[in-house]
């Protein structure tokens, strides 16, 4: 055959096959719809964050069980510190794993706006980046001085009160260049570059303030390097602060476009690590998958980037030769028994987004030793994940609450396990909250709609008990990365045969 003939045949091969990807593609979204509602639980984790705010709540504000708390925040140093996220079942406002949420949700608002949109979700998606964004603005008083923690973590873990009734120390506590705090510092900056790049079509004022915060709290990160320590023992750091450093620098240099922040990524790629985890500890994998769409685009100097992120897919995925994270026998991820589903919901996010990101350059996919994965593989991967979390599961159950007809009931978290303010006005102190409402075996009597909670154990196992917090306690950084996770079930999937005719 010549080789005009050739070419035609490819041609026809290649249309054949894209005509198969594209009718599995809708086989697999018309049963994808069966299964679960995808739009549904976008929305409801994003709902979930206005159950999580501190401070005067808005007008819309639709969880209706919350009312207005910690109002005085911040008046022992004289600064404005009301407003934020209280980070999980307590009624703390933890800095560091605030700022990481905030990038979450900016990341998933930047890559899936369409996506969102296309379900009325956008604009409650920038209020709750607003709430936490504006809150990281007030938090960050002066070029060196950062407030990363608001409230005792002791007293307040030993009682079990509404944030609406909380009478606990709110200790303040801040980074400065005698007590420096890179991570928190880091983490800032890069939250309000993301942040900044959400709001530039809509706000351009706001976006501008957020960029020029963020590059100020860069500087004091950088500039008065010391690891994050204040807040052990609640959130320690763990892996260093050249991964928040190099986090910080990759979403100035997207936000801000200048050379110098990529610069700077560049001559310090030697920090970059290859890891199976990405966390409000650990940001590398987060880092080097933004780094490996620059790599793509032309920055070739970038390929460590590329290299180190490939490693993290080869060792999340079943059946690699170098895979390092186990699945449960129903499939699920199992990094840690702690708040597992928090690692879970992040590394999906992560998995989808480099099928995004392979696809986008026409790429193939990844090879692990001796096994290929294709980006539809990796894809298919990250959604078994968010479909284990909705319900397909040996429980047959969604570890969202409100979410499906099964979900857990006992959610570890005050304001949901106590009555509403507004059903039951009367103070409910600290023993009280612990013998009457704590202990109960009865369902909170607040949904905390959109909760995902710890998860099961390595056997798949749970046991909805409120004190179990481990595996009954919701976060928000756990919510924000399955933002990111399901607003990627709405994005196109292009198929991998497409991509390798097109190469």
């Amino acid at each position: 055959m010549g080789q005009f003939g050739v070419t035609i045949l490819g041609v026809f091969l290649c249309f054949v096959l894209s005509f198969h990807n594209v009718l599995a593609i809708e086989t697999e979204k018309l049963i994808s719809s069966q299964d679960f509602d995808y739009g549904d639980a976008l929305g409801k984790a994003i709902l979930f964050f206005e159950g999580q705010r501190s401070g005067r709540l808005l007008t819309s504000q639709r969880v209706k069980w919350r009312g207005d708390s910690s109002l005085s925040d911040g008046k022992p140093d004289n600064v404005n510190l009301v407003g934020g996220y209280y980070d999980a079942g307590d009624n703390v406002k933890f800095g560091w794993p605030m700022a990481f949420t905030v990038s979450l949700l900016s990341w998933a608002a930047i890559e899936y706006q369409i996506e969102i949109s296309s379900v009325n979700q956008l604009g409650y998606l920038r209020s709750e980046i607003r709430w936490g964004a504006d809150f990281i603005l007030q938090a960050h008083t002066s070029p060196t001085t950062l407030y990363t923690q608001v409230g005792d973590g002791n007293s307040d873990h030993q009682c079990w009160e509404r944030p609406e009734d909380m009478d606990t120390p709110r200790t303040l506590y801040k980074i400065t260049p005698d007590s420096p705090g890179t991570e928190a510092a880091a983490e800032a900056a890069a939250a309000l570059s993301a942040a900044s790049i959400v709001f530039k079509p809509i706000d351009s004022n706001y976006s501008s303030r957020l960029l020029s915060q963020s590059e100020s709290l860069f500087e004091f990160a950088d500039n008065y390097r010391g690891s994050y320590k204040d807040s052990c023992p609640f959130y320690c750091s763990f892996s260093g602060y050249q991964d928040e450093l190099l986090w910080a620098a990759t979403w100035l240099y997207k936000a801000s476009g200048d050379n110098k922040y990529l610069t700077y990524v560049t001559s310090n790629q030697g920090w970059s690590q290859a890891v199976s985890e990405f966390s409000w500890d650990n940001k590398f994998a987060g880092a080097q998958i933004l780094l490996a769409k620059e790599f793509y685009g032309g920055q070739k100097d970038l390929s460590k980037f590329k290299t180190d992120i490939e490693s993290f897919v080869c060792a999340l995925m079943p059946g690699s030769s170098s895979v390092q994270i186990k699945t449960t026998p129903g499939g699920l991820l199992y990094i840690r028994d702690s708040s597992n589903l928090q690692y879970v919901t992040s590394s999906s996010m992560v998995l989808f987004l480099y099928s995004k990101t392979l696809n986008a350059a026409h790429m193939s996919g990844v090879q692990c030793g001796s096994v290929h994965f294709s980006a539809s593989q990796i894809r298919a991967f990250a959604k078994s994940q968010v479909d284990y979390i909705l319900g397909n599961n040996p429980m047959n159950m969604s570890y969202m609450a409100g979410f499906g007809s099964k979900y857990p009931l006992q959610v570890h978290q005050r304001g949901a396990s106590i009555p509403s303010i507004k059903a039951h006005p009367a103070k409910v102190g600290c023993n009280d909250g612990h013998s009457i409402y704590y202990s109960s075996s009865k369902p909170n009597p607040n949904t905390h709609v959109g909760a995902i909670v710890g998860g099961p154990d390595s056997n798949d196992q749970f046991k909805d008990l409120r004190s179990d917090y481990s595996h009954s306690e919701p976060t928000t950084y756990m919510n924000a990365a399955f933002v990111g996770s399901a607003a990627a079930l709405f994005a196109p999937n292009e198929s991998e045969s497409e991509s390798e005719c097109l190469q």
